[in-house]
């Protein structure tokens, strides 16, 4: 039996993820600058004053092995940074990564340079520099990362991972706590973002590694259905994180953002060809 199609937007509507996008770059930029004044006691009293660990969900990943082993949280992490931990991942059972497509400022700065890259090389040379076979062997790195900064987390107790995060750095690098490392990451991230479209997202993310795993059981899946589909690649081509999403009847692929770019109220030129439902194509 098949389960009656759900759609959550309306044509031409992917103008909300943008929207978004700003509002939560201007946010974090605004609670990172408003700590540094706050410090010199001339901070914006309609600002709740907080680091940048007390809103960052990846925080709460950092620090759950403790919390489960000993019940509390390791150095600089907030309970703030937990419950909003919970709250991404519970958007990603249902709708996918949405956090990575639609909030996070990093990714939002990646892609705001990569439209320079896309002007400078073209649709068809833009994000397609790396040989595909390199491609899909890097995509798997972020994995390391991840297992790489669990082990450092868990063993020394204290956010080491601080010192090589580049969202870090991008909203501290006028403060005297981000490391020269950092700062180079975030640079190299940001040079590369003409060429790659979200490489840090890609290839390094330890977040982005960890909720790219709902993509393979989310409630809300981006769906292709094959007989309206004109096979011209329109979704390929706006995809970010280069899924072949016209070879695919439902997208499970662990790099999937959530960001929509390829439906039909994005860019397939046939409406109810690629949709974003909980049932129906299968």
């Amino acid at each position: 039996m098949k389960l009656p199609r759900i759609r959550l937007f309306r044509k031409r509507s992917i103008w909300p993820r943008a929207l978004l996008q700003f509002f939560f770059f201007a946010l974090i930029a605004l609670l990172a600058i408003n700590h540094t004044l706050s410090e010199s006691g001339a901070g914006l009293s309609f600002l709740p004053n907080v680091t940048l660990h007390a809103v960052c969900p990846f925080g709460g990943v950092e620090t759950l092995y403790k919390f489960i082993t000993q019940g509390t949280f390791i150095q600089k992490v907030r309970e703030s940074s937990f419950v909003l931990m919970t709250l991404v991942f519970v958007l990603a059972v249902l709708f996918g990564p949405v956090f990575c497509g639609w909030v996070c400022p990093l990714g939002t700065v990646q892609e705001w340079v990569g439209k320079l890259g896309r002007r400078l090389f073209k649709s068809k040379r833009y994000n397609h520099f790396i040989p595909a076979g390199l491609d899909q062997v890097l995509r798997y790195a972020r994995y390391g990362v991840l297992a790489w900064v669990l082990y450092i987390t868990i063993n020394s107790g204290k956010l080491l991972f601080q010192n090589y995060d580049p969202y870090y750095a991008l909203f501290n690098f006028w403060t005297g706590e981000v490391t020269v490392t950092a700062l180079v990451i975030l640079g190299l991230t940001l040079l590369l973002s003409l060429f790659v479209e979200r490489p840090w997202c890609k290839y390094a993310c330890p977040y982005g590694a960890v909720l790219g795993l709902t993509n393979l059981f989310r409630v809300f899946k981006i769906r292709r259905v094959a007989a309206a589909c004109r096979a011209d690649g329109a979704c390929d081509i706006r995809c970010p994180m280069n899924i072949p999403v016209s070879e695919k009847s439902v997208v499970r692929d662990h790099q999937c953002i959530s960001c929509l770019e390829c439906t039909s109220e994005a860019c397939c030129p046939v409406k109810e060809t690629v949709i974003f439902s909980a049932g129906g194509v299968k």
